[in-house]
């Protein structure tokens, strides 16, 4: 009889651990802001989900508009995402206008949004699905304001990567939310100059675009309120994005810094 009770015992107690610790994994699951969407690591913003892929490629969903920024990589890449309702390019560089993808990701209602020296270089079937954007200019389309940003290089043995008007970042508004993705860049006045940023994309890698420490410099002028470090391979390998990190939250400790896996085939 005592066997019996030591048993009985043994039993509830484990059964008790085991249900506190499925609840424990259970709520630290709903606490994360990191999610499995459309098969991949995802986070998300309120009605943003941000999707990495690799690099500067990225898959948003905002509010039910799908859209694809700089995609590249084929069709298999993004077979697990849903078709694109609007596609941003950035610059002509192949890290960021592949057209076989393009061409395989583009559905009929797909509409792609692009500067002008990209449009001159896509096949006529895809200039027929292209509104031109360049620096400066507002697109109103999917119920929200497309603007044109500029992205260029500021040191002198980079302006061959990046010259002023060619490329465009972006900035997104809708119901008062405004997205900034950066494209190439280094920490122009136009990124510093930027108002009311709900959340950003800036790229930090070398010799393209920028260092860390520029990086930082530029988001703490612009004080964004989450910010997203992307595009931050270079010839080096990757950039420290831990002390661009380090950097931003010691200069305002209310911007959130959050890192994505955009290299996952590192």
């Amino acid at each position: 009889m005592k066997n019996y009770i030591y048993l009985l015992v043994l039993t509830v107690a484990f059964v008790g651990c085991k249900n506190n610790s499925e609840k424990t994994e259970s709520e630290a699951i709903v606490d994360t802001p990191m999610e499995e969407v459309d098969g991949g690591e995802a986070a998300n913003e309120k009605g943003f989900t941000i999707n990495p892929v690799e690099h500067a490629t990225m898959v948003l969903n905002w509010d039910g508009t799908i859209i694809y920024v700089d995609p590249i990589g084929g069709k298999e890449t993004f077979s697990k995402f849903t078709e694109p309702d609007m596609v941003l390019i950035t610059d002509i560089h192949g890290d960021h206008m592949d057209i076989p993808t393009l061409e395989a990701i583009a559905v009929e209602k797909t509409v792609l949004f692009a500067p002008k020296a990209v449009f001159e270089k896509l096949p006529e079937n895809l200039q027929n699905k292209t509104q031109v954007i360049n620096n400066g200019d507002l697109i109103n389309d999917f119920e929200m304001t497309i603007e044109a940003i500029p992205m260029y290089n500021l040191r002198e043995e980079a302006l061959k990567f990046h010259e002023k008007g060619r490329g465009n970042g972006y900035v997104l508004e809708r119901n008062g939310k405004r997205i900034y993705i950066s494209g190439d860049t280094e920490d122009i006045p136009e990124m510093r100059n930027l108002k009311n940023i709900d959340i950003a994309f800036v790229c930090m890698n070398l010799p393209y675009t920028m260092t860390v420490e520029k990086a930082a410099d530029a988001v703490l002028a612009f004080i964004p309120k989450t910010v997203y470090p992307y595009h931050y391979r270079g010839t080096e390998g990757l950039s420290d994005v831990a002390k661009f990190k380090t950097l931003v939250e010691a200069g305002k400790p209310d911007i959130k810094v959050t890192q994505l896996d955009w290299y996952p085939n590192k």
